[in-house]
Order: C-alpha cells, then sequence, then structure tokens
C-alpha cells in the first residue's frame, strides 16, 4: 500500500466550526476569573510516544491486545480556549490543511462529550503531523479535557468519555508516563526515571493511517513488557509495528538509520508511525543530530515530561 506525501504548508489554514452546547445543566465551575470573562487558557497538546509498544494477540472484537510504556514530549499542538455561546474550533498551522473536516475533529467531539453550562471557543495551532503515530488528534482530545478541568469542571465518568473517543485519549488526558495494557486505555502510574531526556522527533513527511500497519502484523506474540525503569524497559522493549509499518511507508526505515547515526542511546519508530524518536545524553547532542537531518523532513525537539 502506497502512502501518500504530505504537501508543505506554507502557510497558515484557518478552518471554522460551531456547535450548540448539548448539556445544560452546569457543573462547578473552577476559575471564577476566567468565567464570564475575555480571558484565555491555554494547553499544550503534548505529543505521546510509545517508548515501548508489544502487540500481544488479535482480540475477537477486531482489537488487539497492546502493552506499552507512553511517554510524552514537552511539545506539541497547542489550543487556546476562551468563553462563547456556542462551542467553537478555528484551526491554524503548518498541518491545519490536513483537517478536512473539522466538524469532525476530535477537538469538537471532546468538547460535545464533556458537560458544560457555557460554550468554548477552541483555537488549535496544529504543530504536528497528522496519522504519524504521535497521537496527535488524541493530545488534542486530552488538551480539551484538561481545558475544560479547569474552567468547568469534570464529570466522575471523564475516563470513560475520554476512552470512548479513542484508546490513547485516557493516556493523553494525563500525558503522564505511564503503562497501557488492553487496548490501551488500562493505565497504571510508570516510571518516571526519563523526565527531561532530550528527545528529537522526526517524519518523513508521510502520513500512514493505524489500521493497515496492525493488520500488516504478522500475529507473532513476541513476549510480555519488561519490568524496571523507564530507561530499562524501553531499552529491553520493541515495537512491534516497526517492521509492519516499514513495509507499507519504506522511509521509515531511512528515517531510523539516519537517528541512528547521530549517537542516540535509543531509536525508535513510535505507535504505528511513521514518526520515530531518538533519545539523547544531552541536549548538545539532540541538536547537532537535528541539524544532520534532510531538510524535507519533519522534525521537533524537546524533553520527555
Amino acid at each position: 500500500m502506497a502512502a501518500c506525501c504530505l504537501a508543505e504548508v506554507e502557510r497558515a489554514a484557518a478552518l471554522v466550526c460551531q456547535v450548540r452546547n448539548p448539556f445544560p445543566n452546569p457543573l462547578p465551575f473552577r476559575d471564577e476569573g476566567y468565567y464570564g470573562s475575555p480571558m484565555s487558557l491555554h494547553e499544550t497538546a503534548y505529543a505521546k510516544l510509545n517508548l515501548a509498544l508489544h502487540v500481544r494477540a488479535r482480540r475477537a472484537d477486531g482489537y488487539h491486545e497492546l502493552e506499552t510504556l507512553f511517554a510524552f514530549v514537552d511539545a506539541g499542538d497547542v489550543l487556546t480556549a476562551r468563553p462563547a455561546a456556542l462551542d467553537e474550533l478555528h484551526t491554524l498551522g503548518e498541518f491545519a490543511g490536513a483537517l478536512a473536516n473539522p466538524f469532525d475533529n476530535i477537538v469538537m467531539q471532546a468538547l460535545t462529550a464533556l458537560p458544560r453550562a457555557e460554550g468554548l471557543a477552541i483555537t488549535l495551532e496544529k504543530n504536528l503531523p497528522v496519522a504519524a503515530g504521535l497521537g496527535g488528534g488524541s493530545a488534542d482530545a486530552g488538551a480539551v479535557f484538561r481545558l475544560v478541568e479547569r474552567s468547568h469542571g469534570w464529570p466522575d465518568d471523564w475516563a470513560t468519555r475520554a476512552a470512548r473517543l479513542g484508546a490513547d485519549v485516557p493516556a493523553c488526558v494525563r500525558s503522564e508516563t505511564c503503562l497501557g495494557r488492553g487496548t490501551g486505555t488500562d493505565l497504571e502510574p510508570g516510571p518516571t526515571d526519563l523526565a527531561g531526556t532530550p528527545v528529537l522527533l522526526v517524519n518523513p513527511r508521510l502520513p500512514l493511517a493505524t489500521g493497515p500497519v496492525f493488520r500488516a502484523w504478522d500475529g507473532l506474540d513476541r513476549g510480555p513488557l519488561p519490568a524496571g525503569t523507564a530507561r530499562q524497559i524501553a531499552l529491553a522493549g520493541r515495537n512491534d509495528l516497526e517492521m509492519p509499518a516499514i513495509s507499507l511507508c519504506p522511509q521509515i526505515a531511512e528515517v531510523l538509520a539516519g537517528l541512528r547515526s547521530t549517537g542516540a542511546w535509543l531509536t525508535r519508530m513510535s505507535g504505528s508511525g511513521a514518526t520515530c524518536f531518538g533519545l539523547y545524553a544531552d541536549e548538545a547532542q539532540r541538536d547537532a543530530a537535528a541539524a544532520t537531518m534532510p531538510r524535507e523532513w519533519w522534525q521537533m525537539a524537546g524533553k520527555l515530561r
């Protein structure tokens, strides 16, 4: 299956939609200074990484049993919220043009899923590539949950509502290192020894849908996620979707080879691809690595949270 190249977006694109709030009953409002004022709230939709991703089995319901170590980068999309009569979504940024239908955007779905007395106008600066293995849409939804928590509070069943939006959304709500099992929604706190580790994300600007990658997995159970610190789990772990993703998008192998040549102590593909990452001993080494990457590839530098 051939992947289509993402066109370079040379100027910001903007999409706007409005949806009436379906929940008329208010929850306690967290920030009295924000309520009823033009004050804006800001959240980063932190890029999601799978430091290890073990696919254990295909399930009868069509999903897969997973074991993964989630980590998050201190950079990503940026969301700004302000009070509004209606829920609104404005999109801009390099990858805004990839969001063809704003009404179907997971940001609007997340807003609809959370009860509020008033609407929120969200501006989404789309800095992360779409269909890239970074949980970009899930990260955006997680940021919406945090914005709503700060402005209106959460319903008691917020985690269930988050899981309905996507398997990665519950992890992205907190955006903290954690272990995920089942379809990725069964979470437990993870070791935090890699917090602050310099990381470089690289994508060949090729979108890669999750479904075909999972279907290309060979079905072999290569064993459980190891125990230990985050560093030990990452080094002893693997990404079982790496080879099926490379079979669909061979450029991933080129990105991995490029990162391996830079002295990263760990290089791996994230999620179902096509983004790969390198973890480095220090920022200078990471920044030197970034300078060697081909200019046509997308990249983002940061640190693990």
